[in-house]
């Protein structure tokens, strides 16, 4: 990938993860898990792409359809890993 791509990429992602966060609420700690999860499955959608050879919008060498697909995942997961660990 190019440097333009990395760049791209960490701004979905971040940009995915700040708007859950101010979708879904919470504290500090509830947006670097947001944003943090949101990279993780972004790069993980983006490789699994890669691997199948599925291409859902590609901008230059990212596949940022299936990499945000990836991301949303990684996000709903995250929120409902978050919400039955709290300990009320």
């Amino acid at each position: 990938m190019t440097t333009p791509a990395y760049l791209i990429s960490i701004i979905l992602a971040t940009l995915y993860g700040a708007v859950f966060h101010l979708y879904k609420g919470g504290d500090a700690s509830r947006i670097l898990l947001y944003v943090v999860s949101s990279w993780m499955g972004f790069i993980i959608g983006h490789n699994v792409s890669q691997i199948v050879g599925a291409s859902i919008y590609s901008i230059g060498p990212l596949n940022a359809g299936m990499a945000s697909l990836g991301s949303g995942l990684a996000l709903v997961l995250a929120h409902w890993l978050a919400k039955h660990n709290r300990a009320d």
